[in-house]
């Protein structure tokens, strides 16, 4: 590197990798040599015991520490500290391939991607990836990335080897400590409308021991998904379940018997008022939740009707009409009851309208309380911000 600031900085987070962090540090420094890009690599050493620091010094790196532990941490510290105007974010481990860092960075150099990422999946086998990882976890978390994201990014959301412009990424205000940085690094990304390209890398052996905990980091993972996207757990499911049971109930009226499904015979009409109430439920606390949500996106589906002033009574209003409606059909239920009939087809349909009638009255205690629940919320925002105003305008004693 010469006395010029470097155009890239590679930054590898390290924790005990001695026997890995010289090879990459030569081999990303050798890339950027051979295509004349002005380049340095920054290790962040994130408490190695062994002596991994002195390893990557003395292949020519620049070495910066990090105490707080944790994959993200190290490597929103590096991306302060880098000094290039792009940024490779690598690992220190030997899996990517560096001589393809030229590859990597030259549409980002150009001007033309926001942030590239080296997709591995294509060059992965079972002998450089674990099976249940190429197979299922990654595959499922890139799905919920898009999902959150809100539209396609890349076949590889987990991928840790990436190119991006340093300035739009420090914007963009990342906070994970740990291996979830790689999702929340994309959808953030994505909703900030940042050009985003993918290329094919090779994916090799790691050299050492591996740090990576499958369940916990999943589940890490996970939890900033739907902290970032809760209407994925909540909304679109819930609206999926509600419909599910209307179908099941309609069923049921068609069907009073029940459904035949080989040697046995399903009754639709236990589902449907469970999945009909659940679906609402789930809906109502998926709109709540990311429409009050300061990190939640807001742009894939309207809240609006939530901003209605008159939502918290006409909520509680349809929701006792609800109930009384429900109430009407048990009552008309109990006289057929006592003065019917009771051929078995009759049975069955009395059994699709009292679980209509259940519905019905779970449907208006749902709404009732989604009613009250926005009615206290407005109020208590506004005594806080009656507080706040009167803090404010209180003339000082």
């Amino acid at each position: 590197m010469t006395g010029s600031a470097p155009e890239i900085s590679v930054v590898l987070p390290c924790l005990d990798e001695r026997d890995a962090v010289g090879v990459c540090v030569r081999e990303a420094l050798d890339a950027m040599q051979r295509s004349g890009v002005c380049g340095e690599v920054l290790v962040v050493d994130n408490g190695s015991t062994d002596d991994s620091a002195e390893v990557a010094a003395a292949a020519g790196a620049r070495v910066v520490r990090e105490s707080r532990r944790g994959y993200g941490r190290a490597l929103r510290t590096g991306f302060v500290e880098a000094r290039g105007q792009v940024v490779v974010m690598a690992d220190a481990d030997g899996t990517y391939d560096l001589t393809k860092i030229p590859e990597l960075c030259r549409p980002v150099l150009a001007g033309d991607l926001d942030l590239n990422l080296a997709t591995r999946l294509e060059g992965a086998s079972h002998e450089t990836m674990p099976f249940l990882h190429r197979t299922v976890g990654t595959p499922v978390l890139t799905f919920l990335t898009t999902r959150a994201s809100g539209r396609p990014l890349t076949k590889d959301s987990q991928t840790g080897y990436r190119a991006f412009r340093r300035d739009r990424m420090l914007e963009l205000g990342l906070a994970s400590n740990g291996m979830e940085l790689a999702s929340e690094m994309l959808i953030k990304a994505a909703r900030a409308d940042l050009h985003i390209g993918n290329v094919d890398i090779p994916y090799r052996a790691r050299i050492g021991d591996s740090k990576l905990d499958t369940w916990s980091d999943g589940w890490r993972h996970l939890k900033l998904i739907f902290l970032l996207a809760p209407d994925i757990l909540l909304v679109v499911p819930g609206l999926t379940l509600a419909a599910a049971g209307v179908l099941a109930l309609t069923l049921s009226f068609f069907q009073p018997s029940g459904v035949e499904i080989g040697s046995a015979r399903w009754q639709p009409v236990f589902f449907s008022g469970i999945a009909i109430v659940l679906g609402l439920q789930m809906f109502c606390a998926g709109a709540i939740v990311t429409s009050s949500s300061p990190v939640a996106h807001r742009g894939r589906l309207s809240y609006n009707f939530l901003r209605d002033q008159l939502l918290p009574r006409r909520a509680i209003r349809g929701g006792l009409i609800t109930i009384v409606l429900g109430f009407a059909i048990d009552t008309g239920l109990f006289f057929w009851w006592l003065f019917g009939t009771t051929s078995d087809p009759i049975i069955g349909v009395r059994f699709a309208l009292a679980s209509l009638a259940q519905t019905l009255m779970l449907l208006g205690g749902s709404l009732v309380v989604f009613g009250l629940v926005i009615r206290f919320a407005r109020a208590s925002n506004n005594e806080v911000l009656a507080a706040r105003l009167d803090e404010h305008t209180r003339e000082p004693a």
